[in-house]
């Protein structure tokens, strides 16, 4: 098993009664490694802040994650700088918790659920999973537009009013 890049491994048996605070920050060596992980141009930071606590045999984190990426362009390929501030509720459950295949259906407000072996929970594998999700799929700089457009792709403004909208229309006259 592959150790993760920002592991902060909290021990179960340390939570006690009313849970704890706990604040993580990634190292150097940590952001440099996410950054490749992720596909980032950079992580000039990355921290979070938590509750932890204890329900059972179930961990509750809620809590904030603070980052600051560079991401390349879809168009580009510039830096594109990302400023994440996001809260989180994360839920460990014991890995035998989880029935294998088995489908959750999750309202927005819902904990994210993540399952855990042994007597630890690992809140920076967590966090680090947390920023993934946070970052934007499809990072666009100022210029990717005139970029896009001079590689020869047209918006949806373009194709819908040019020749190509005229030739769907005319199908569409046609009931083809």
């Amino acid at each position: 098993m592959t150790v993760p890049e920002f592991s902060r491994p909290v021990r179960i048996d340390t939570l006690g009664e009313g849970g704890r605070t706990l604040a993580i920050e990634a190292d150097e060596g940590e952001r440099a490694a996410l950054a490749t992980r992720f596909g980032l141009l950079s992580l000039a930071a990355l921290s979070a802040e938590a509750v932890v606590r204890r329900e059972g045999a179930t961990i509750l984190a809620e809590g904030r994650l603070r980052a600051s990426a560079e991401q390349a362009c879809v168009a580009s390929g510039a830096p594109v700088p990302a400023a994440i501030d996001e809260g989180f509720n994360l839920r460990f459950v014991p890995e035998e918790a989880l029935e294998e295949g088995a489908e959750i259906e999750l309202a927005p407000d819902d904990w994210d659920t993540i399952d855990y072996t042994g007597g630890a929970i690992d809140l920076g594998e967590a966090v680090a999973e947390t920023l993934a999700l946070s970052l934007d799929p499809f990072p666009r700089a100022p210029d990717a537009d005139t970029v896009l457009r001079e590689a020869g792709v047209v918006s949806d403004e373009e194709a819908v009013t040019g020749p190509f909208a005229a030739l769907k229309s005319l199908k569409d006259k046609l009931g083809k």
